[in-house]
């Protein structure tokens, strides 16, 4: 089975909580859908078989994570990822510049919509925005080709500052999120 997709999924994730927050040697938890998890690994678990998945999931990547403690309430997983995970991705794991640049970007006060859409066009010729009027976000924005990385962001202004949320390509078609195009 491959595990690839799922393991650089919680390496990019903690090396983007790292950057926002600064490292510490300390456990970490993320959550996935099991739906996501589904698509991650190339299967269609439920929820019990999906458990012996995630156990031998965890024993490939041990000797990198470090222990990972696996639970769940209903089909909503969370993966306790040992100290041991953190710091091997603080000391093995590059920080990409793009997200770098991204989180720096976005935690200065008063930054406007126009600099993040400048952020991106200064990593690719190919951006796809959507701006909408309603819903959960005011735009989406994404490399159209995957590179340099291939998630969806979600934005919104906040007068102030900008929050993003970003989610795989799929999670994002999933949520099927109420927007109205403007």
């Amino acid at each position: 089975m491959d595990y690839s997709k799922l393991e650089n999924n919680m390496i990019e994730i903690i090396k983007e909580e790292q950057i926002k927050l600064g490292y510490r040697r300390e456990t970490i938890r993320l959550y996935y859908p099991l739906l996501s998890l589904n698509r991650l690994l190339g299967t269609d678990c439920d929820v019990n078989s999906m458990y012996a998945v995630l156990y031998s999931f965890c024993d490939h990547v041990r000797a990198r994570l470090g222990q990972i403690d696996v639970s769940n309430q209903a089909e909503r997983f969370c993966f306790a990822i040992s100290e041991q995970g953190s710091e091997y991705v603080h000391e093995h794991m590059e920080n990409t510049e793009f997200i770098r640049d991204l989180i720096h970007t976005v935690s200065r006060h008063g930054v406007k919509m126009d600099e993040v859409l400048q952020l991106f066009h200064k990593y690719s010729d190919k951006v796809h925005v959507e701006k909408f009027s309603s819903g959960e976000f005011d735009y989406l924005v994404y490399f159209e080709d995957g590179q340099p990385d291939d998630f969806r962001y979600c934005f919104t202004d906040e007068e102030c500052h900008i929050i993003y949320h970003r989610f795989t390509a799929d999670d994002y078609n999933d949520f099927q999120f109420p927007q109205t195009k403007i």
